[in-house]
């Protein structure tokens, strides 16, 4: 989780995260009320296509950018609020998990941390990674707007999931449009960006990319295999996320 402190010391890296901000939250906004599925907490996210493609390709400037983007998103929607705080971090996740992910949940060598169309193992990646981190976002979300009073946890982890990893994929369309440019055209992937020793390593990497793993899935159907009330299921379960992604 290093890069995501270093990044502050690179100019280029900054900028990128004021450029997906400004994209991620202009679309979020221009959709706002459009489609509204929860009005005042939630909508189809349409914009949701984004955050994925912004992590793979911009790291931790991705995931600043999305997160900044989606507090945007509320402040000028009309949905500012208490929610716009666990909105802060479950955004973050959405696109810090992508490339924290990328080449540590599936431990195998054939797997950089870029993303290659030809290769089945991103493909894999990509559509299991997406499911992971819109769960992982929808729990942390959904144990804190349930603490609030606010929308019930059951009911919200399951539409903020399905929202998020259906636009995910569908952005699949998006990074194969504009990965190789990107990267080879424009110089701006993350990793060619940053000084390797700013990216770090991580300091259990596996471990924690299984706990974020495994803590959003439980997040997501406990509650239909145990009997844990849904506020200490969340609470238990964002714990897990976090502490995950503080290893990877």
């Amino acid at each position: 989780m290093r890069a995501v402190w270093t990044m502050w010391g690179n100019t280029r890296m900054i900028i990128l995260v004021a450029v997906c901000a400004a994209i991620y939250g202009a679309a979020l906004v221009a959709f706002k009320t459009a489609l509204p599925i929860i009005p005042g907490f939630t909508e189809l996210r349409v914009a949701n296509i984004f955050p994925m493609v912004f992590g793979l390709l911009f790291g931790p400037a991705g995931a600043w950018g999305t997160a900044f983007g989606n507090f945007l998103g509320d402040l000028f929607g009309g949905t500012f609020g208490l929610g716009s705080i666990p909105g802060f971090v479950g955004n973050f996740l959405l696109g810090y998990l992508p490339y924290a992910l990328w080449n540590r949940i599936i431990p195998s060598k054939k797997i950089s941390r870029e993303w290659k169309r030809e290769s089945w193992e991103s493909w894999i990646n990509y559509f299991f990674i997406s499911f992971i981190s819109s769960t992982a976002c929808a729990v942390v979300i959904s144990t804190f707007l349930d603490a609030l009073g606010m929308v019930p946890y059951a009911v919200l982890t399951k539409i903020i999931t399905v929202n998020d990893t259906l636009a995910s994929w569908i952005g699949v369309i998006l990074l194969i449009s504009v990965f190789s440019a990107t990267k080879e055209h424009l110089g701006l992937f993350w990793t060619d960006i940053m000084d390797e020793g700013d990216v770090g390593k991580p300091v259990a990497g596996i471990s924690g990319a299984w706990l974020v793993m495994a803590a959003s899935i439980v997040g997501l159907l406990g509650g239909m295999i145990t009997t844990l009330p849904a506020s200490i299921l969340g609470w238990l379960c964002t714990a897990g996320i976090l502490i995950g992604c503080f290893l990877l």
